[in-house]
């Protein structure tokens, strides 16, 4: 069996996680709510207001394909805090700046742990993850080893060569196809789009692995990776709906489950031995040879940037939607670089591009790459905004409705990267109208390397083509109706013509 401690952090950071649809993940302890909850001293006390729900089901009902909108139009119904039960489980749906800044700052350490997953306990090893972990030693020892080890400052401008040389890379086109307009398929992973998964995989180990180079092998870990993932946001309905539980039976879940860990686990295997067998030098150290390295000293894991291919596949589509915006970005872009041949986009020029940081803000106020943060679990009664939230209940940040606030942005809906420009506002967990991964004890570590990841990428792909979309051009041109999944993404899939500005 892989070492559980090392192999988690490796099934974290290679796969991204299904954190968008973790509303109907991680079960809590049943609780029995009626109009008020009496107090240790026989009051009544204040509980968030509650939707009309139906016996057995509560409001599960409501939730539709997409929650984190459904989540939001229940939210303009009935206040920013909202008291559902799902099936047998209780939760609060949080959609507003302050009472996100009430749950995440003013009353973080209250609400730092988490509800127990599990999926979670099956496949990441008894949820030994800085994501799912719940609150408590292991959790601020794992939290430290990434801060100091893995996710630092130092770590992050450590991969800047990384980052660079994937830029130039993402300007070099294929072989034959170098004069032909291309439509590129981000949901397929292409060339071009692929960039950043090719940076965060280089930075989390230094190659890959000899069983898995040739082609057989690279399709084996691409279907448990998938089946990992499916698996991972599957919410299995007897822990909702207990007297449905046969439901998990007759569609073989624990089987499935079984299977798909210990084929992970024996990949992570035969990762960590090759790793074992070709010791690397101090320039070629990634984040697997740091975990070997530290395994026995600390309790190791981390936590990878959320599903940052979306993020990416978002911009995009809203440049080309809004192809004023994209123009100048572009000119941005290539007037700090210059249109000589060769020319390659560097981060010393990322860092002087404002605009091009007020487009990954506006990105990311209206498609959170996590709709809905990753819950909360208070382990006793707690308050947000004057309402009593009893132990036990789930906390559940809707980042996606705060975004799109009206009480907060204007016109909340459009995309007008220059409302960014000169702001002070930003995502690092300062300011909480805008909560893309989250904030506090639990925010995201990887942050720094994912905002890195994020510029360099859109800054290459503008820079070296303009882009328009296969099926015509005008705001028309792209369907960008949402469907859930891993996160919230395009349903037709994005899919653009890529033309090159420099040949």
């Amino acid at each position: 069996m892989a070492l559980p401690l090392v192999a988690v952090f490796l099934l974290t950071v290679f796969v991204v996680l299904p954190l968008s649809n973790l509303l109907l993940i991680s079960i809590s302890k049943p609780l029995i709510f009626f109009n008020g909850h009496a107090g240790g001293d026989g009051r009544r006390r204040r509980l968030p207001p509650s939707p009309r729900g139906l016996p057995l089901l509560g409001q599960l009902h409501l939730l539709g394909s997409l929650p984190h909108g459904a989540l939001r139009s229940l939210s303009l119904a009935h206040g920013p805090v909202m008291l559902l039960r799902l099936g047998r489980v209780p939760t609060v749906v949080v959609s507003s700046a302050a009472g996100a800044e009430e749950v995440m700052r003013a009353r973080d350490l209250a609400f730092a742990s988490r509800p127990r997953s599990a999926m979670a306990d099956r496949l990441l090893y008894d949820s030994r993850d800085v994501a799912f972990a719940p609150y408590g030693e292991y959790w601020r020892q794992a939290r430290r080893v990434c801060a100091l080890h893995l996710l630092s400052g130092r770590r992050v401008r450590s991969f800047r060569r990384v980052r660079e040389q994937e830029g130039r890379r993402a300007g070099r086109p294929r072989r034959g196809r170098s004069r032909r307009r291309r439509a590129a398929r981000p949901e397929r992973a292409p060339h071009r789009v692929r960039q950043r998964r090719r940076v965060l995989s280089r930075v989390r180990r230094r190659e890959r692995p000899r069983h898995v180079r040739r082609r057989p092998g690279r399709e084996q870990v691409r279907k448990v990776l998938t089946d990992f993932q499916t698996l991972l946001g599957t919410q299995p309905v007897g822990e909702l709906l207990p007297w449905l539980g046969w439901v998990d039976v007759v569609r073989r879940l624990q089987g499935k489950v079984r299977r798909t860990f210990e084929a992970l686990d024996g990949l992570l295997d035969k990762m960590i031995d090759d790793y074992r067998r070709q010791p690397s030098n101090g320039d070629r150290r990634d984040f697997v040879d740091v975990l070997l390295d530290v395994r026995n000293h600390e309790k190791e894991h981390a936590r990878t940037p959320p599903p940052l291919t979306t993020v990416m596949e978002w911009a995009m589509a809203e440049l080309v939607t809004h192809p004023r915006a994209g123009r100048k970005l572009q000119d941005e872009i290539r007037a700090a670089i210059g249109s000589t041949t060769g020319s390659v986009v560097g981060e010393g020029h990322v860092a002087q591009l404002d605009y091009l940081k007020a487009v990954v803000k506006k990105t990311l106020r209206l498609h959170a790459p996590l709709a809905l943060v990753v819950p909360r679990e208070p382990p006793a009664d707690a308050e947000i905004l004057g309402y009593h939230i009893p132990v036990g209940t789930r906390v559940v940040i809707n980042a996606w409705a705060i975004g799109r606030d009206t009480t907060t942005w204007e016109d909340a809906e459009e995309f007008v990267p220059e409302r960014f420009s000169g702001s002070a506002v930003d995502f690092r967990g300062q300011h909480f109208e805008l909560v893309p991964f989250g904030a506090g004890r639990r925010g995201c570590p990887g942050l720094g390397l994912a905002e890195a990841s994020i510029e360099m990428a859109l800054a290459s792909l503008m820079y070296h083509f303009d882009w328009e979309s296969a099926g015509g051009t005008g705001p028309s041109a792209l369907d960008m109706t949402e469907m859930n999944g891993i996160s919230v993404h395009i349903k037709s899939g994005l899919q653009l013509v890529a033309k090159p500005w420099i040949t």
